[in-house]
C-alpha cells in the first residue's frame, strides 16, 4: 500500500473512541523542613545550622507534637480507548496505579467516573468500566502479527494533557525487548509519542488497534521518534481475562532460565545457541511434575521454536492454563520430548515463598585448588556457612578464594558462591568437582559447565578447560 494522501478521514472516524484517563491519588506531605537543590546545607555544628533550621521550619511543623502537614492530591493524565459500547476502556496499568479515583474524559469533554475492572501489573494493562446514558463509540483490536516494518501507523492520545492528538509514523521494528518485564515483545514506532500518550491506541490504516502505546526512549522526556507499543494480539488476550476474572491467567511452567551462550552450547554438545537453559525448577511446579530438570535446554514449546531465553516466558504465558503441551529438550547430549500440563502462574508473593531446589547429601573431603580457573574450593562446613552467610540446608562445594584477573573472576565467581553441579551432576565434595572436570578434559571438551548458587540466585557458568589441568590440594 502506498503512502496515503492524508489521515483526516481516518482520524475523524477514530478520535471519538479515544479517551483521556485522569487519576488522582492522596499523598501525605512529609513533615519537616523543605529540601531540594535550592535549600542550603550546613555541616553539623555549624553556627548557621540552627538558624537556618529554625527559619526553614516556620510553617512546616515537625514531629514534636505539632499538627501534621495536610495531605495533597496528586494527579496524572494518560490515554485509553473504548472497546465496548457499554463502557469498557483499555489503558496502561501505570496510568491508574495507586489511584483513589479514576475518571474518563470523552472527546466532547464529558467526564465519567470509572471503576477498575481488572489490572495486570506485569503486562502493564488495565481495564476500566464507565456508565453512560448512551452507547459509546468504539474501536476494534486488529491482528498485530500482520504489521510489517515500514507499515504506516497512527497514534492517538493525550500528550502533556492537551487532549486528543493525532500523530503518524511507521512501524520501525518488531519484537523489541526493552527490559520492562518478562513478556516484552513491543512494536517500535516513530509516530510521535510523549508523556500522556500512555494507554492510547496505535492504529493501522484499516483503523484497527494493533498496539497500545506504553513507553518511549528519550533522554529529554519528549519524543525523539522511538516509541513502544504492546502488540494487540498479546493485549486482547489479557483484556479478555481481566473482563472474565479481574486478573490475568497466564500459563506457568515453573522454571528459572538463563541464556544459552556459545560456551554453554559447546559444553553440552549443541551446535547453536537457540533455546533456554533451565537453571532450576520450582518445587511442586509443572516442570518438576513432568521431570524437567536443571541443565535441560528447552528448544521447542507447544510446537513453537524457542529462539532465545526471552522468548520462552512469553510463549508459556500465552498458553492456556491446564493445557497439555509437548516440550522438546536437549538433555545429556541428545534430543528428548516430554509432556507437561501448565498451571496458572502464582502471584509473586506466593512464588517467593515456595522452596526451590533439591540438593544432594553432603560428603566430607579436603579443600582443593583449581589452578586452571584461579579459585579454591572446599566442603561446606559450619564455619564457612557462618563466614559467607550460606543457608543452613545448602549443599554443594563452596568457593573460598578467587584470584584477581583469573578465569573465575572474569566469569563473575566470588568467594562464598557454591558449586551445586558440575556438568549437570550434583557435587558434594571437591573430589567430585575435580573428577568431573577431568572427565570433560578427557573428552577434549573446551569447557566445563557448573551450576552456581550465589547471592543473586542460581545460574550456569561455563569455564574454559586446558588440556592438562593443575588442580592441587593447597599446602
Amino acid at each position: 500500500r502506498g503512502a496515503p494522501d492524508g489521515f483526516a478521514v481516518l482520524a475523524e472516524k477514530l478520535l471519538p473512541a479515544v479517551v483521556n484517563v485522569s487519576s488522582t491519588q492522596s499523598v501525605q506531605a512529609k513533615n519537616g523542613p523543605p529540601s531540594g537543590p535550592d535549600v542550603p546545607i550546613f555541616p553539623p555544628g555549624s553556627p548557621f545550622e540552627q538558624f537556618f533550621k529554625d527559619f526553614l521550619n516556620r510553617g512546616h511543623p515537625g514531629q514534636n507534637g505539632e499538627a501534621p502537614r495536610p495531605e495533597r492530591r496528586a494527579q496524572s493524565l494518560g490515554s485509553g480507548f473504548i472497546i465496548d459500547a457499554s463502557g469498557l476502556v483499555v489503558t496502561n496499568n501505570h496510568v491508574i496505579e495507586g489511584a483513589d479515583e479514576v475518571s474518563v474524559i470523552l472527546q466532547d469533554n464529558t467526564t465519567l467516573k470509572a471503576e477498575v475492572v481488572g489490572r495486570d501489573e506485569t503486562g502493564d494493562l488495565a481495564l476500566l468500566k464507565v456508565k453512560s446514558d448512551k452507547p459509546l463509540p468504539t474501536v476494534e483490536f486488529g491482528d498485530s502479527s500482520t504489521a510489517r516494518v515500514g507499515d504506516w501507523v497512527l497514534a492517538i492520545g493525550n500528550p502533556f494533557g492537551l487532549g486528543g492528538t493525532v500523530t503518524a509514523g511507521i512501524v520501525s521494528a518488531r519484537s523489541r525487548d526493552i527490559r520492562q518485564g518478562p513478556y516484552d515483545d513491543f512494536i517500535q514506532t516513530d509516530a510521535a509519542i510523549n508523556r500522556g500518550n500512555s494507554g492510547g491506541p496505535l492504529f493501522n490504516m484499516d483503523g484497527k488497534v494493533i498496539g497500545i502505546n506504553t513507553a518511549i526512549f528519550s533522554p529529554s522526556g519528549g519524543s525523539i521518534g522511538i516509541g513502544f507499543s504492546i502488540p494487540s494480539n498479546m493485549a486482547k488476550t489479557v483484556v479478555f481475562q481481566l473482563k472474565q476474572f479481574g486478573h490475568p491467567r497466564r500459563g506457568w511452567l515453573g522454571v528459572r532460565i538463563q541464556q544459552v551462550t556459545p560456551e554453554l552450547a559447546e559444553s553440552v554438545g549443541l551446535k547453536d545457541t537457540a533455546g533456554a537453559m533451565v537453571a532450576g525448577v520450582t518445587d511442586g511446579g509443572p516442570a518438576e511434575k513432568s521431570s524437567i530438570k536443571g541443565g535441560d535446554i528447552i528448544l521447542k514449546f507447544d510446537g513453537q521454536d524457542v529462539k532465545d531465553m526471552h522468548a520462552l516466558p512469553r510463549i508459556v504465558a500465552e498458553t492456556d492454563v491446564g493445557k497439555k503441551v509437548k516440550v522438546d529438550l536437549w538433555r545429556d547430549g541428545k534430543a528428548v520430548s516430554i509432556d507437561a500440563v501448565l498451571d496458572e502462574k502464582p502471584s509473586d508473593e506466593k512464588l517467593a515463598s515456595i522452596d526451590t531446589g533439591k540438593k544432594a547429601p553432603e560428603a566430607p573431603s579436603s579443600a582443593r585448588e583449581l589452578a586452571d580457573f584461579g579459585m579454591q574450593i572446599a566442603p561446606i562446613t559450619q564455619d564457612l556457612k557462618d563466614r559467607f552467610q550460606i543457608g543452613a540446608d545448602q549443599k554443594g562445594v563452596v568457593i573460598t578464594n578467587v584470584k584477581d584477573g583469573s578465569v573465575a573472576a572474569e566469569r563473575g565467581l566470588k568467594p562464598g558462591d557454591v558449586i551445586v553441579e558440575v556438568q549437570q551432576a550434583d557435587v558434594t565434595s571437591p573430589d567430585d568437582v575435580t573428577k568431573r572436570i577431568d572427565a570433560q578434559r578427557a573428552q577434549d571438551r573446551k569447557s566445563v559447565l557448573m551450576l552456581i548458587q550465589g547471592q543473586d540466585g542460581m545460574r550456569y557458568v561455563p569455564l574454559p578447560l586446558t588440556k592438562s589441568g593443575k588442580d592441587t590440594k593447597p599446602g
